[in-house]
C-alpha cells in the first residue's frame, strides 16, 4: 500500500506579513490611544479629542505604510543585487559555483561524493536558485514583499485605531481616558493572544506582553496631559 506524504504545517511563510500585522496593529491601538488619554486627560474638549485620534490615525497609517515599504524595499534591493552578483558569478565560472555549492553541502554533513552530486543535479535543475536558498538564504517563501508588508502594517494600524477612536465618540467625555485606557488594554491582550497564536508561541504570554507595555504607555501618556492641563 503506497503511504501518501503527510502535511506538515509551518509558520515561516507568515513572517513577512505578520511582523508588519502585528506591529501596526499595536502602534496602531496604543499610539493612537496615547494621544486620546493625554489629551483628554489635558482637559481639552471632547471635539478636539475626537480631531486627535482621528488625525493620529491618518498619519500613523501613511508613517506605518511608508516606513514598511522603505524597509522592506531595502531589503528587497540587497537580495536582488545578491542574485545578480551570484548570476554573474555562474555564468563566469560556474566550476567554481559547483564547487562552492559542494562544499556547503560538506559542511552541512554530507560525504564528499555525495555533496558533489547533489551539487551537480541542483545546479542543472536551477542553480541560480540552489545557491540563492544554500548560499544566501533567500527562499521565496521569505522573500522580501514591501508592498505586500506597507498595506498590511497600514491596514493593521487603522483597524487598531479604530478602537480607541470610537470610544472618544461612545464614552462620556468625562470618562473617556479610564474608558480607552480600559479599550485599549482588551484590545491589546486580543492583538498579543492572535499574533501568539499565528506565530506558535504561548497565547497568554503574548497577550500579557502586549498589555504590559500598552500600560506603560497609557501612564506616561495620561501623566502627560496632566501635566499640561488645559481645563478652566
Amino acid at each position: 500500500m503506497t503511504r501518501t506524504p503527510h502535511r506538515e504545517i509551518h509558520r515561516s511563510d507568515r513572517v513577512g506579513w505578520l511582523r508588519a500585522a502585528v506591529l501596526g496593529a499595536n502602534d496602531g491601538i496604543v499610539s493612537v490611544a496615547g494621544l486620546v488619554v493625554g489629551i483628554a486627560a489635558s482637559g481639552a474638549p471632547a471635539s478636539t479629542v475626537l480631531a486627535t485620534g482621528v488625525a493620529g490615525t491618518v498619519a500613523g497609517a501613511m508613517s506605518m505604510a511608508a516606513g514598511e515599504y522603505v524597509s522592506v524595499q531595502s531589503q528587497a534591493d540587497t537580495e536582488h543585487a545578491d542574485l545578480a552578483v551570484e548570476r554573474r558569478e555562474l555564468h563566469e565560472d560556474p566550476h567554481s559555483e559547483l564547487q562552492e555549492l559542494a562544499m556547503i553541502y560538506r559542511q552541512r554533513g554530507l560525504s564528499p561524493e555525495l555533496a558533489q552530486q547533489v551539487a551537480e543535479q541542483l545546479t542543472a535543475h536551477d542553480a541560480l536558485a540552489a545557491h540563492a536558498r544554500d548560499e544566501l538564504g533567500i527562499t521565496e517563501e521569505l522573500r522580501a514583499r514591501p508592498l505586500q508588508a506597507a498595506l498590511a502594517s497600514a491596514g493593521a494600524f487603522i483597524t487598531g485605531a479604530a478602537l480607541p477612536v470610537l470610544t472618544t465618540v461612545l464614552a462620556p467625555h468625562a470618562h473617556v481616558a479610564p474608558i480607552t485606557t480600559a479599550a485599549t488594554l482588551v484590545g491589546l491582550s486580543i492583538t498579543g493572544a492572535l499574533a501568539a497564536q499565528a506565530g506558535g508561541a504561548p497565547v497568554l504570554r503574548g497577550a500579557l506582553r502586549v498589555m504590559f507595555w500598552g500600560a506603560l504607555a497609557m501612564s506616561a501618556a495620561a501623566g502627560i496631559g496632566q501635566l499640561f492641563n488645559t481645563a478652566v
